[in-house]
């Protein structure tokens, strides 16, 4: 009995320490202009255990620094849709896209054209 319970021990303290208080990872996330960036970047912060979050407007990528003992992809993913904004694993419902700014409608051919002229 003691060697189970050590050896319970010893797996939970492993368990504890594989997950990581400064985790970095990437995400691509639509948008198309800086008042996009400052909503993404928003709601990414704003998710308890983001420590940093950067956003590229040029190749959509979402850089973030956090701690996987608070948060993890999926919720920071569910937090960045949730303010109009999709990602390769989960698409901004309607309600929520039709909330963004008519400039920062990144599903529309004609918004995104002209961004890049």
């Amino acid at each position: 009995m003691k060697k189970i319970l050590l050896v319970l021990a010893v797996m939970l303290t492993t368990l504890t320490f594989a997950q990581n208080k400064n985790a970095k990872a990437s995400m691509e996330v639509d948008g198309v202009c800086l008042m996009c960036k400052e909503r993404i970047e928003k709601a990414a912060i704003r998710t308890k255990g983001v420590k940093s979050a950067i956003w590229n407007v040029k190749t959509h990528e979402l850089k973030l620094i956090f701690d996987e003992r608070k948060t993890n992809l999926e919720t920071i993913g569910k937090k960045i849709a949730a303010v109009g904004h999709d990602t390769k694993a989960l698409k901004a419902t309607a309600e929520a896209y039709a909330t963004v700014h008519p400039c920062c409608k990144y599903r529309d051919v004609d918004v995104v054209d002209d961004h890049e002229n």
